[in-house]
This record gives structure tokens, sequence and C-alpha cells, in this order.
């Protein structure tokens, strides 16, 4: 890459462009297992203590909601003190959440242990989000999509070293090992990011995006941001769920130990499952991203968002058998992918790059909003004595948010966008 190229100038090469996408990238790797490889763990905890999946998947839900709510503040950070000393405070926090949770005998330890990790995951999370976000105006879909697969497809690595780490030496020794390694990985990459210099020109979007910066409180008052943000508490609702109550699910289904061959390797359907999901769910993260980059925001959502009520629909009727168990379980992540790219790539479309850290953060609030559903799933079930229920319910979430997406969201954007032209 040359001297001329738009991502890098002369007097620094940490201002190639790339090389910040790389940097964000490594860090949501390291912070995935937080989240996705949280679903390992219930059960062990629970053989030990016996304090109750209900209980224990409560850490679960503080950590999404201390991940998510905080995001706003650390964006602000971000946006004013450049997005290095906010990822070396998360790295230093996600050290030590399961460097806690290792030594964690009662329930309000482990809850502190989810308090730190989730302010850890979050700080990260939207310092590597929003710094993708200002670098790649015209690949902004592909950008935040590559830099969420990180936290998608990154655990996909893990969840078989965690697994064998949990069955070896105990999930303490998981816990302690892999939360360092974890953050010490997040600190040294933060090193490598800073945010692009004033005046610095980068290339041009291929989608129609704002042409003035809107401060978080404009965009608060904008009809136009809250249907996103109901749209992603939708999708994101059912999403979470599948991801904490996974393995659950597989048992529940009577598949989770059961040998399933596929591409020449067998493992059981949980463990074959919870890799391949990752993967299928990383893959998504760019994919929809780049697309969107092209064929809009919105468009790609619809065909998102239908795939994801029909892979569920079909998860649910024939998931109890273990192949398909694994299959469909990667199409129903596969399709939840986008909404980690798609929302925060069309939250800096329509208000602007200058503020998009904190924007986008309030935007991922949904996320906690949706955290806060996540253990009423359990009770449903035991009342009802299915999942049946859980999955019409987010069959109908996914459908909801794919006719939001045409009927409601692209034609409030255009007018929008046409009355700021005119007033221009």
């Amino acid at each position: 890459m040359s001297s001329s190229d738009p991502g890098r100038t002369p007097a620094s090469q940490l201002t190639n462009r790339w090389l910040q996408l790389g940097a964000g990238v490594v860090c949501m790797v390291m912070i995935s297992s937080l989240q996705h490889g949280w679903t390992l763990f219930v059960q062990p905890i629970d053989d030990k203590h016996a304090w109750g999946r209900t209980a224990i998947q409560v850490a679960f839900t503080v950590f999404i909601l201390t991940e998510t709510w905080l995001v706003p503040f650390e964006g602000w950070v971000v946006d004013r003190l450049g997005p290095r000393p906010v990822a070396l405070a998360g790295g230093l926090l996600v050290a030590a959440s399961w460097g806690l949770n290792s030594i964690a005998d009662s329930l309000a330890l482990l809850y502190l242990g989810a308090v730190l990790g989730g302010i850890g995951a979050g700080c990260v999370y939207g310092t590597c989000l929003g710094n993708a976000l200002k670098w790649f105006p015209d690949h902004r879909g592909l950008a935040a999509g590559l830099t969420v697969a990180g936290y998608g497809i990154g655990s996909g690595f893990t969840v078989i070293p965690l697994h064998r780490t949990i069955e070896q030496s105990g999930y303490e020794a998981a816990f302690l090992w892999f939360g360092l390694v974890q953050g010490v990985v997040v600190c040294l990459a933060a090193l490598l990011l800073v945010k692009p210099t004033a005046g610095l020109k980068l290339p041009a979007a291929h989608v129609a995006q704002t042409s003035r910066d809107y401060a978080p409180r404009e965009v608060l008052r904008s009809p136009l941001f809250w249907v996103l943000f109901t749209m992603s508490l939708l999708v994101t609702a059912a999403g979470l769920t599948f991801t904490a109550h996974f393995a659950t699910i597989a048992a529940d289904f009577d598949v989770d130990d059961k040998p399933v061959r596929l591409l020449g390797v067998t493992l059981p359907a949980l463990t074959f499952a919870l890799t391949l999901d990752r993967i299928a769910n990383g893959i998504a993260r760019p994919l929809c991203g780049w697309l969107s980059d092209y064929i809009g925001r919105e468009n790609t959502m619809l065909m998102a968002f239908t795939l994801g009520a029909a892979s569920i629909y079909a998860f649910a009727t024939w998931g109890q058998d273990p192949l398909l168990f694994v299959l469909l379980a990667c199409l129903v992540f596969f399709a939840w992918g986008e909404v980690a790219s798609l929302f925060p790539a069309a939250c800096t479309d329509y208000f602007g790059s200058a503020y998009a850290t904190t924007n986008a953060g309030i935007l991922h609030t949904a996320k906690g909003v949706a955290a806060l559903l996540v253990p009423l799933s359990v009770p449903m079930v035991e009342m009802t004595g299915s999942w049946q229920t859980i999955f019409t319910i987010a069959v109908g979430m996914n459908a909801a948010a794919a006719v939001l997406a045409v009927a409601v969201l692209r034609p409030m954007r255009a007018a929008r966008m046409k009355a700021a032209a005119m007033a221009d």
C-alpha cells in the first residue's frame, strides 16, 4: 500500500486503516468467549455449588446489561480521547473478570465477575466497532461486519479448548487461564488503536449517508432511531435466548452428547453445533455488511430477518434429530449474525460519523434491554414443558423486524434524507 492511500499518512504507520481494522478484530476475538462461551460453564458451576440454573443465568443477564448500557458513556470517552485508553481499560477488566469467576464461591462474587466482564467487554466492543465505522465510510457495513465477526467467530476457535479444559481441569482453571490470555492480548492490540486525524480524506460511500453529524441528544429525539432500536431489540432478544440456553435446549432435545459426523469429523452434537454456529455467525456479519454496502441496509435486513424467522421455525420442527440440530442451529445463528453489522452501520449512515461511537453505543443498549427477557424463558419452559412457545415468539420477532425494515424504516429514512437535502 502506497503512502498516497487514503487510509495512510506518512507521519505514522498507525494511520493505516487496515491495521486499525485488524487490531480491532483481534480485540473482539479475545472478548468473544465472555458471551458465547458462557453456556459451557453453567452446568459445571451448578454441579459444584447447586445454586440453580436460573440463579446462575442471572450472571449472564448482568454481563449483558453492564456490557451494553455503559457503552454510550464509554463511546463518549472514545469520541473525545480516542480509542486506546478505553480499550486498555477493557483488557484489564476482562482478565480481572474471569480471574474472579475462577474463585467465586458465592453468587455475589459470580455476579461481580459478570459486572467486571460486562464493563470490560463493553469498552472493547464499543471502541473497536466505533473505530471501524469512522475509518471506513465507503465500506462501513463490511468494516463493521469484520469487526463484530471477531466477536462472533472468535469463540468458534475456543469452544473445543474451553470444553476440554473444563472437563480435564475444571471450570475454575478454564476461567483463570483463558481470562488472563484474553486480557493480555486485548491490551497489546489496544496499543495500536487510533482514530482518524482531522482533515484525513477518506473514500466516498456507495449508499446514501447523511451530510451532517447529529449529536447524541438529537439522535434520541429522532423517531428514526427508535424504529432502529425496536428492530434491534426484537431480533437480539431471540438471538440472546438461543445463546444463553443453547446447551439446555440440546439437553432437553436429548441430542447434546449424540455423535454427529460431518465433513469427516465426529463430535458430540452440542460441541459440533457450538463450534460451527460461531463460525456461521461470524461469516454472516461481514458478508451481510458487504452486501448492504451495495444493495442498502434495509433490503439486507429484510432478507436476513426473513431467513431468521424461517430457520427458527425449521429448528423447532426438526431440531431433535442430532444432525439437523447442528445444521439448523448454524442457519439460525447465521441469520442472527448480521444484526451486529447492519444496525451500527445504518445508525452511522443516518446520523453521521463524528459521534459514531456514542450513537452506535446508545443503539447497542437494545441488547441490554433484550437481556432482561432472557431469564423469562426458563419459567415459560417450565410452565409449558417445552421450548415451542419460545420458538414461536422468536419467529414472530424476526418476522416483525423484517416487515419494519421495508414498511417503516426505509420510507422514514428516505423522507428524512430528502428533507435534509432540501434544507441544505
